[in-house]
């Protein structure tokens, strides 16, 4: 009765552990091909796999999609899949693994069992079977500091800034390796560094290609082909170039 107590214990630790770190992710890629398998998609099993994960909640894309600018931007939001196969003579076994942007096992499920004698059924079967342990993890991403790992090149030079008269507006020039990365939120846009820091969060306006910056009385917006920040600073409006990547 004890060892029965122990194991449902461990078995919700491990299911909110799982949960918790599941959450943080909001993409997983399932690979064109299994190394068990000879063809690329054998059996559809590929296919099925990418199905499964979007009947569980996540955006799945397979592998070579190409990606938006969230998922180009900041890699450590998606999780890579694989399968592994456990197959002995008389029964397919299976298991679903997710790995972060570090290669780093996230998750793995139970194995999945079926003693279906041919191959794609079984395969299929074993598959389904495997997912089921996702039952128990209840997975919704949430967005949080913990998923803002960005793999980015580091930014290099600093702004420069002309003295300019009173009541004029001052300009700053940025240069292009000082880089912010768009990534979009529910009312607008963060704007992150490299570090990854969030150096601006923009809220809609009414105005098109026109967001309030959240906390400062300032405003970003549209100039010909450029981004600008425009803010008073005393008298003096000032306009600084923004590089930003949407």
């Amino acid at each position: 009765m004890k060892k029965i107590i122990l194991l449902l214990v461990v078995s919700v630790c491990f299911s909110s552990f799982a949960q918790s770190n599941l959450n943080d992710y909001k993409y997983v890629v399932v690979p064109n091909k299994y190394d068990f398998l000879k063809e690329s998609n054998q059996y559809q099993l590929n296919e099925l796999t990418k199905f499964l994960f979007e009947k569980k909640g996540f955006s799945a894309m397979m592998e070579g999609d190409e990606m938006s600018v969230e998922q180009e931007f900041n890699r450590c939001l998606i999780l890579r899949s694989d399968v592994k196969n456990e197959s002995n003579m008389f029964t397919t076994k299976l298991v679903v693994v997710l790995k972060d942007c570090k290669n780093k096992v996230v998750f793995e499920t139970a194995i999945g069992v079926s003693k279906i004698k041919e191959f794609k059924k079984a395969y299929h079967a074993a598959l389904r079977d495997a997912f089921n342990s996702f039952d128990a993890v209840n997975y919704k991403y949430t967005e949080s500091s913990a998923n803002l790992g960005v793999a980015i090149p580091a930014a290099e030079a600093a702004v420069t800034t002309a003295a300019v008269p009173s009541n004029a507006v001052s300009k700053a020039v940025v240069p292009t390796s000082n880089v912010l990365y768009a990534q979009p939120t529910a009312n607008g846009y963060q704007l992150v560094d490299s570090t990854p820091k969030v150096v601006y969060k923009l809220k809609k306006s009414s105005v098109e290609d026109m967001y309030f910056v959240e906390g400062k009385q300032a405003t970003v917006r549209k100039k010909g082909d450029q981004w600008v920040i425009e803010y008073y600073e005393g008298d003096t409006l000032k306009e600084e170039v923004l590089n930003v990547k949407f």
